[in-house]
């Protein structure tokens, strides 16, 4: 009997196997496709190895940052600001924001984000006093209480709504920026809230990435898990969980043929889709229906542009709804130095992102990626230019972190645990590399002990 079975090899799975195997537990990963990793996923383009899926995380509280410097990895944070696109013109994302939400509204990038009066509105967030949207748990809700309509509008929302792929509306406040109704609370004002909580990040932009890409920690993780003992299995795919004596078995099918498996405690790292077949043959999931995700689209353009050498829009743009499909466009090259250094002088490496909530993607292109990109950028990228593309289409993720959504997660994570299952990942931890890290780095300290 092994000590854990950890089903699902993403970011959360091998994030609490590579703690455990360092504590000496012996943990056996199983996942589903041929590769580990998840959402943190890799590919060639244009003979350049990039991030084909999340390529970033916070550091504001240093677990993900740590997880790498654990196996090896330097982490570097991005070159440039970014932007929004804005009916009247693009502007710059204040400097010292969180989600878009400023920490002093009388910044001067603020004010030219805002106005003359929206900055003036958002100011009187210091003289509200903290009781003021302390019961607001969605974020339209104290963005709009605290600082008002501007603030909301033309920061918060496109923000966001480019990180989350939702309304800030439908985004609990305590998934997306967890720590902020607290400091809010301490502090008195929203402005000194994401002061508090971007001092505890350390200065300089608020996300960074491992040097190469973020693809290579979960290699580096899985690499750490058999370094110590543990075990990783691709193509393995879970079916059944069940109660063995003490312990549970897992039955499922992998390269060599049908697999069982005995282990003293199970963790399932899986989107909550995938996780309730397995949890409905041991726990009571009641009524529980998961939240559907959002489909999204990248597509990432290698071009010729010496034009962008000179990084137009920084780190790239957060975009609204209007007359560009795309919602959001990362110029990886001028964000990370690593990148930019691998294409050299005149090559630039572009990933053009859609699928709002509700919005279809299946006719999302190469080509309008192209045109979507010149519009945002201001240069012009004729056919020719474009040396290689790669699109990623991706169903069902990102799902819904409503407030009553987030509640219910949360009570199903608590029966499972009672049961002796535990959950990890996105639809209990948040979304987000460091929220998932961070849960699970808990997760393993929890489970470590007893076994």
């Amino acid at each position: 009997m092994i000590d854990v079975v950890v089903v699902g090899g993403g970011m959360a799975g091998l994030t609490v196997a590579a703690e455990l195997a360092a504590r000496g537990r012996r943990p056996l990963v199983l996942e589903a496709s041929g590769a580990v990793g998840g959402l943190v996923a890799a590919g060639v383009v244009g003979g350049l190895e990039v991030d084909l899926g999340a390529e970033a995380f916070a550091v504001r509280r240093g677990e993900v940052a740590d997880l790498a410097a654990s196996v090896g990895l330097a982490v570097e944070r991005p070159a440039g600001g970014s932007w929004v696109w804005a009916p009247d013109g693009p502007v710059r994302i204040p400097a010292e924001s969180l989600l878009g939400i400023p920490a002093d509204p009388g910044a001067p990038d603020v004010v030219a984000a805002l106005g003359p009066d929206g900055a003036a509105r958002a100011a009187r967030d210091a003289s509200l006093g903290p009781e003021v949207g302390a019961d607001a748990t969605d974020l339209a809700t104290l963005v709009r209480t605290r600082m008002g309509e501007a603030v909301l509008a033309r920061l918060v929302g496109p923000v966001a709504g480019g990180v989350h792929n939702a309304d800030p509306a439908d985004l609990a406040v305590d998934s997306v920026a967890p720590g902020l109704r607290g400091a809010l609370a301490a502090e008195g004002s929203l402005a000194a809230a994401v002061r508090v909580l971007r001092a505890a990040s350390g200065p300089g932009a608020a996300v960074a990435t491992t040097t190469g890409g973020l693809f290579r920690l979960p290699r580096a993780l899985a690499a750490a898990v058999e370094r110590h003992g543990g075990a990783v299995r691709t193509a393995s795919p879970v079916t059944v969980l069940r109660r063995h004596g003490e312990g549970w078995e897992v039955e499922g099918s992998g390269p060599a043929g049908p697999f069982r498996v005995q282990a003293r405690a199970v963790v399932l790292a899986l989107p909550e889709r995938a996780a309730l077949p397995l949890l409905a043959g041991v726990v009571d999931v009641g009524n529980h229906v998961p939240a559907p995700g959002s489909a999204i689209t990248h597509v990432t353009l290698v071009v010729r542009a010496p034009a962008l050498d000179a990084a137009p829009r920084g780190a790239g743009l957060l975009v609204p709804p209007g007359p560009v499909r795309a919602k959001a466009l990362t110029h990886a090259t001028a964000k990370w130095a690593w990148l930019g250094a691998a294409a050299g002088p005149g090559v630039h490496v572009l990933r053009v992102s859609y699928g709002r909530r509700g919005e279809p993607t299946d006719d999302v292109d190469a080509d309008l990626a192209r045109r979507d990109a010149a519009a945002l950028l201001g240069v012009a990228l004729a056919p020719d230019d474009v040396l290689d593309a790669h699109v990623v289409r991706r169903s069902d993720v990102l799902a819904a972190a409503t407030p009553a959504h987030r509640e219910a997660v949360t009570a199903l994570a608590e029966r499972a645990g009672r049961a002796g299952v535990h959950l990890a990942g996105t639809a209990v931890a948040g979304t987000g590399v460091a929220a998932v890290v961070g849960h699970a780095r808990g997760l393993a300290t929890t489970l470590a002990a007893p076994l």
